[in-house]
């Protein structure tokens, strides 16, 4: 079976995606990835039906047992009246317990948080997916990105002596 690189097309086709944390990756150290529910309001899903969220300051805190995402904006529906939203409030995310309380010990540690990498639609219910994941240092961001740029060379001269073999 060919493998799927997954540039631009979804792995799941019942999921479509509406706003991604690239600087996370990029940022972070991904130890465990999440998947919640979200507890929204009407407006909220319009405007998430919309495309319309960001999740750059987002992360997760765990109050009393309960986990919450915060700053995640999520820009007013332009057709709500006195309905509407409050763009930055904290929202609920539907979680087991065990999950909870083992992010909640894990993110005590030293330079572990949590954060929010993607937030879709899967089969028509608003999802988020959290990380566990560990602050990188500098040099860190640096070696990766040292790394990504070696593969792609490496892909782009794989590549060009295929297509000289060919002609």
């Amino acid at each position: 079976m060919a493998k799927d690189k997954g540039k631009g097309k979804d792995k799941d086709p019942g999921r479509k995606l509406v706003a991604q944390h690239k600087k996370a990756r990029h940022d972070y150290l991904i130890l465990d990835t999440y998947e919640c529910g979200l507890v929204l309001t009407g407006t909220e899903v319009k405007s998430l039906r919309q495309g319309r969220a960001s999740l750059v300051d987002g992360f997760i805190q765990i109050d009393r047992g309960e986990a919450w995402l915060h700053n995640v904006h999520i820009p007013e529906y332009a057709q709500g009246t006195w309905t509407n939203h409050s763009a930055r409030r904290k929202r609920k995310l539907l979680m087991h317990r065990m999950e909870i309380d083992k992010l909640e010990a894990k993110s005590q540690e030293s330079g572990h948080t949590i954060v929010p990498l993607a937030l879709y639609f899967k089969n028509g219910r608003a999802k988020v997916e959290i990380a566990l994941a560990k602050g990188k240092k500098e040099y860190d961001k640096r070696q990766t990105l040292r790394e990504q740029q070696d593969r792609r060379e490496t892909d782009r001269a794989i590549s060009a002596a295929r297509r000289r073999q060919r002609a």
